[in-house]
């Protein structure tokens, strides 16, 4: 009997702390969300990058749209390992945004890029940016033209290209499953030159109301 009671207690103590660090990891990622938005919206007031936290190795470099999908989020720069858990990323391997070619943003199936699954040939994705040669949040909305399922070593899409393209990349298949043996890429092209946006500062990106991941 008190073998059964002490295994009893060792599973209520084992739940407790699995369910303490659940709760505590969903703050800390509400938490980033919060600071990351908040950093971008200092990165366009400023003018100049702003870290999300002190010692953050990545900052905001674009707020990215799927109004289909009712996606939107902030993109930081490089794509390591580290990065991608707060968020979607640019590749270095590709332009940054603004430049010509061929911009590659990156995130997670399970997240950031999970609600990729829906997305479909002709939907919108819009791409804002701080441009720091005029001063101003530049915009450009681009129409998705191909929907690929390939294997890892197939990196064609993500290859430089001399046409201006987006192109969004996440393993496959989507959610929490152990094997994502493949890539899911979404190739999108600009549906005309970037403008001026129309507003430098958008109330709704500093909400508290941070999307768990």
């Amino acid at each position: 009997m008190r073998l059964m009671r002490f295994a009893s207690a060792l599973i209520l103590i084992a739940g407790a702390c699995l369910s303490g660090r659940a709760l505590y990891l969903h703050a800390k990622a509400e938490l980033a969300g919060v600071l990351i938005r908040r950093a971008w919206e200092q990165s366009l007031q400023s003018g100049k990058p702003h870290s999300p936290w002190s010692w953050a190795d990545t900052y905001p470099i674009a707020r990215l749209r799927i109004p289909h999908l009712g996606y939107d989020e902030i993109v930081l720069e490089d794509a390591t390992p580290r990065t991608l858990a707060f968020g979607p990323a640019r590749l270095l391997s590709g332009p940054s945004p603004g430049e010509a070619g061929n911009l590659v943003l990156a995130g997670h199936r399970t997240s950031w890029f999970k609600p990729l699954e829906a997305i479909a040939q002709g939907d919108a994705i819009d791409l804002e940016w701080f441009d720091p040669r005029t001063g101003g949040l530049r915009q450009r909305t681009y129409t998705v033209t191909m929907i690929r399922v390939v294997e890892p070593q197939d990196v064609g899409l993500l290859a430089p290209t001399s046409e201006d393209a987006l192109t969004l990349v996440t393993c496959y298949p989507f959610g929490r499953g152990p094997r994502s043996p493949q890539r899911f890429i979404v190739r999108a092209s600009p549906m005309g030159p970037s403008r001026l946006a129309a507003s430098v500062h958008h109330p709704d990106s500093l909400s508290l109301q941070a999307e768990s991941r």
